[in-house]
């Protein structure tokens, strides 16, 4: 690893005269786009990688249609829904419009302010002689403008605008942790499924063994013990299918608290593909070539954290300029129409215009003491953003490890498989000759279904490995950030995408 300094990102200007933003200079630290803090390659090679497509090259978009690959009706509505219902996204999509109406306000308070009142009085006055009647109609237009001196307002605009690029990246974040906790269920219930299938048609042949012993122990054929023993296996078959039928009504369950869909249209939707019931999803393999630097810029968590350090420079600006005079610039004009017990009305103009200077001279040290607070918010923002590399880094690593591991383990779990399934028919054949006992046949029986689980097991945690890696590798969301959200219900973005003009990484 490099080594990884700081400093580097959030360095005050040398000379106040060449910074831009405010009217005489802009103070406080400009922020500076930090360079990676990864090795230059990963440490766990991809198994067969020559093989694969690229899919990841540093090239978010290359992995936005990954879950079309999967070629599954079920899990691509199953996905749809719960983007749409997902509370998490739902909250975040919030924080994206409250981050615009602020990145409007820091605009706004750039330009000249301008506002206009009318009004209508109507008085009664008396000074110690016959009360009179004053009239008055007033309409009048007031503006004010704050001169950005020492760039406190850009400053302000500039940490608007990484908070926005942030709130973005965080949006997609949840987007792609939503998918991959929906596959993950939904790879949940197919394993279940597969499972009960096995324990199913493992009890139906204890059934029959039990009811052919049971015959051959009245005939006298067989020895009371075995008709207990294979009374006893049955049932076991018997019981593990019924907790593998409650287990997947479990993840049925989740499926629908996951997705917001009605229960009957999730059962349905899992047994509108007769080819997929009982079988793993695919996932379409990919091969990561990019760097590890390149890999981890993509990341909506690193993005977001990164566009979090900007922010927090931003605002270390923010808090500096306070701490420095300010000028503004107001200015009124009110025309006023008014009479005196109903005589003819009199037009009276008045007008203002001037500047006002304000000189922080005394505060106990509180303006100081705001610079502090941003600037150790700064460096949580940098922690942070350190966490979340080494983070991204690990969990990288850590789902090409399980690649490689299932990958190999894989074909020896099939191998023996096979040799349990020769076993057991070595068994049977000699239990029905009368050279083996029924002992044996169920011991060969455990064996198989044991490693039968322990090979779709493998299978399974494949599957799972390719859909961390690719929540670890980015998932798959657009680097182009979404310029309108309007929420329509729980989790219902309505998205116009616009060219960004800030960095999302």
């Amino acid at each position: 690893m490099k080594r990884f300094n700081p400093l580097l990102f959030c360095l005050p200007p040398i000379f106040l005269s060449a910074c831009s933003g405010g009217w005489l200079t802009t103070v406080g630290p400009e922020y500076q786009t930090p360079s990676m803090p990864a090795s230059t390659s990963w440490q766990t090679p991809q198994v067969d990688a020559d093989a694969l497509p690229i899919a990841h090259d540093g090239n978010q978009a290359s992995l936005l249609a990954w879950w079309d690959g999967f070629q599954d009706p079920a899990l691509s509505r199953l996905q749809a829904a719960a983007q749409q219902q997902s509370p998490t996204v739902a909250n975040a999509g919030a924080k994206i419009a409250q981050s615009r109406a602020s990145l409007v306000g820091s605009d706004a308070a750039l330009l000249p302010s301008l506002d206009g009142n009318l009004a209508g009085k109507r008085s009664s006055a008396s000074f110690g002689g016959p009360a009179f009647l004053w009239t008055q109609y007033q309409a009048g237009l007031q503006s004010n403008w704050e001169l950005d001196l020492f760039g406190g307002l850009s400053r302000q605009q500039e940490a608007a605008n990484s908070q926005l690029a942030s709130r973005e990246a965080a949006w997609h974040d949840a987007r792609v942790a939503v998918a991959v906790e929906v596959a993950n269920a939904y790879l949940a219930y197919r394993y279940c499924e597969l499972q009960l299938q096995l324990t199913t048609t493992d009890a139906e042949s204890r059934t029959a063994s039990a009811k052919l012993t049971e015959s051959a122990g009245l005939s006298g054929f067989r020895a009371q013990t075995d008709v207990v023993l294979a009374r006893a296996s049955a049932e076991e078959g018997n019981s593990a299918v019924l907790q593998y039928q409650a287990q997947c009504e479990r993840s049925i369950k989740g499926l629908v608290a996951l997705s917001g869909l009605e229960e009957s249209e999730v059962r349905q939707l899992l047994l509108a593909s007769a080819d997929k019931i009982g079988k793993l999803p695919a996932p379409p393999p990919f091969r990561i070539d990019a760097l590890p630097a390149n890999v981890l810029r993509q990341r909506p968590d690193v993005a977001a954290a990164e566009r979090d350090m900007a922010e927090a420079c931003a605002n270390i600006g923010v808090e500096q300029a306070k701490r420095y005079p300010k000028l503004s610039l107001s200015g009124n004009i009110t025309p006023t129409l008014q009479n005196m017990n109903g005589s003819a009305l009199m037009l009276a103009q008045t007008w203002s215009f001037g500047p006002t200077l304000n000189l922080p001279i005394f505060d106990a040290g509180k303006r100081a003491a705001n610079v502090a607070s941003v600037r150790a918010q700064y460096d949580a923002a940098v922690s942070n953003y350190r966490s979340k590399v080494r983070t991204a880094v690990k969990e990288v690593e850590e789902a090409l490890v399980r690649l490689q591991s299932a990958g190999q383990r894989l074909p020896l779990a099939q191998a023996a498989c096979q040799d349990y399934q020769n076993r057991l028919q070595a068994a049977q054949t000699l239990q029905r000759a009368g050279l083996g006992s029924l002992l044996e046949v169920e011991t060969a029986r455990r064996s198989l279904l044991a490693a039968e689980r322990t090979q779709k097991e493998l299978e399974q945690e494949k599957v799972s490995a390719w859909i961390a890696l690719y929540r670890a590798a980015g998932g798959g969301w657009e680097n182009q950030a979404i310029r309108q959200i309007d929420t329509v219900g729980p989790g219902q973005p309505k998205q116009l995408e616009d060219n960004h003009n800030g960095e999302n990484s």
